[in-house]
C-alpha cells in the first residue's frame, strides 16, 4: 500500500486540485492517514499546507507554554533551552545563508540514497534545506525540520516536509523504507535525546529497513577548526542540564583543546596552560581530566552585513544577546551549539537499540558514521 499511495502522489503531483479542492498529493495522502503516526485532521492538514505557516504562527504557538498546537513542531515543550537559544532561534536567524552554503552532496550519503530499491520512501529527519530531498529519482522522500524557515525553503522547492522534533517524529511505526539523519544529533544536549532520535528512526522504519545516521567527530581532520570552537563551561551545563546536577560526559580517547573566539589574541601556549580558561575555577576539578573529556562546544556562524537577515532577526539578536557583531569580519557571530563524538560513541549509543542491528561503520570527512538495520 505504501508503494502504491506514495507513487500515486508522485504521478498525480502536476494535478492541480482533487475532489475536494486540496492540491492533488494533500488528497491523496490525506486519504491514507493510516500510514502516519496517529493525528488529529488539523494536524494532518498542517503537514500538507506547509505553505500556509507564517512566522507569527509558529512564534505563537511555542509561545504557549505546555501546549502542543497544529502549528508548533512537535516535541517543542520538552526541548532544553540550550537547544531552543543556541540550535532553534540560531538556524531560523540564519536560514537562508545557511542554505546558500549547503548543496554539495556527501558521496557516502548519495551512494546509500543510490542503493535504495525502485520505490523506497525515504524519511529525512533533519532535512535543512533539503538538499538530499529527491536525490534519487526513484524513490520518494519526505524531509522534516526543527527550524519552519528551512522547511519553507523546502516546501517552496517542492518537498514534501513537516515541522518537527527529530526526538519524535511525527510518522507511523514501520512507515519508511529507510531514514537518513545527516549532521543532525551533535545538536541533541542530552545522551538520553540522542538515543532518543536514534530509536525514533529506526521506530519509523519497516523491519529489514535502513537507517543511516552521520554526526561530527571530535577527530577533526583539519585541526585549525578547533582553535575556532569555544569548551562549554559550567554556566551552560547548568543552563541545559540543571543546577546542582552531576556534570556527566561521554567517554573519549580524543582530546580536544581549542579556544574562545573571543580570546584569539591571546598567546595559546598560555591559554592552554591556564586550566580555568577550559575547565572553570569554580568546579575544582581537575584540568587535564576536564579537556579529554571536553564534547561540548559553541561553533561560530558568521552572517555577513550584507546579508539581508542581518537587518531583521539579527538585529534583535544582537540586542538579545544571542549574537555579536563583529566589524573586523564584517559579520554578525552567532554561536550554534555541538556536542561532538569520540570515536566508538555514536556506535554504543547505536548497539543498545532495540530491533536495530549496527551493519556498517565509518569515518568520512571528519564525521563518525552507522548504517543501521531494523530487524525484527
Amino acid at each position: 500500500m505504501l508503494v502504491s499511495v506514495a507513487r500515486a502522489v508522485k504521478l498525480l503531483d502536476r494535478a492541480p486540485f482533487g475532489e475536494f479542492g486540496l492540491p492533488i498529493r494533500g488528497f491523496c495522502i490525506l486519504h491514507s492517514v493510516d500510514l502516519f503516526k496517529p493525528m488529529k485532521d488539523n494536524e494532518l492538514v498542517s503537514y500538507l499546507g506547509l505553505r500556509a505557516y507564517t512566522k507569527a504562527n509558529v512564534e505563537n504557538s511555542m509561545a504557549m507554554e505546555g501546549e502542543q498546537t497544529s502549528l508548533s513542531p512537535v516535541g517543542i515543550g520538552s526541548t532544553p533551552e540550550i537547544e531552543k537559544k543556541y540550535v532553534h532561534r540560531v538556524y531560523d536567524a540564519i536560514a537562508p545563508h545557511f542554505s546558500s552554503t549547503r548543496f554539495a552532496k556527501w558521496p557516502k550519503v548519495a551512494s546509500f540514497l543510490n542503493s535504495l530499491p525502485l520505490g523506497s520512501l525515504v524519511l529525512d529527519a533533519g532535512c535543512g534545506n533539503g538538499k538530499y530531498l529527491g536525490l534519487n529519482p526513484d524513490c520518494f522522500f519526505i524531509g522534516c525540520d526543527i527550524s519552519e524557515p528551512l522547511v519553507k525553503i523546502c516546501a517552496d522547492r517542492d518537498n514534501e516536509v513537516v515541522v518537527a522534533d527529530a526526538v519524535n517524529l511525527p510518522y507511523r511505526t514501520g512507515f519508511g523504507d529507510a531514514a537518513i539523519s545527516i549532521a543532525v544529533l551533535h545538536h541533541l544536549s542530552t545522551e538520553i535525546r540522542r538515543r532518543k532520535a536514534i530509536e525514533e528512526l529506526v521506530r519509523v522504519v519497516k523491519t529489514g529497513g535502513f537507517v543511516l545516521i552521520t554526526v561530527w567527530a571530535a577527530e577533526q581532520e583539519d585541526k585549525s577548526l578547533l582553535t575556532k570552537w569555544t569548551p562549554l563551561n559550567d554556566k551552560y551545563v547548568e543552563e541545559w542540564i540543571g543546577p546542582g546536577s552531576p556534570r556527566v560526559r561521554s567517554p573519549s580517547s580524543f582530546t580536544l583543546q581549542s579556544i574562545p573566539e573571543s580570546m584569539e589574541g591571546m598567546n595559546s601556549k598560555e591559554h592552554m596552560q591556564d586550566g580555568s580558561q577550559i575547565s572553570g575555577e569554580e568546579t575544582g576539578g581537575n584540568a587535564v581530566d576536564d579537556q579529554k573529556s571536553q564534547h561540548e562546544y559553541f561553533v561560530p556562524w558568521h552572517l555577513p552585513y550584507h546579508r539581508a537577515e542581518v537587518s531583521g532577526a539579527s538585529a534583535s539578536a544582537i540586542a538579545s544577546g544571542l549574537a555579536r557583531k563583529d566589524d573586523n569580519k564584517g559579520a554578525v557571530v552567532y554561536n550554534r551549539y555541538y556536542h561532538v563524538f569520540g570515536e566508538g560513541e555514536l556506535e554504543r549509543l547505536a548497539s543498545g537499540i532495540k530491533n536495530a542491528m549496527v551493519v556498517d561503520q565509518f569515518f568520512d570527512k571528519s564525521n563518525w558514521c552507522i548504517v543501521l538495520q531494523k530487524i525484527g
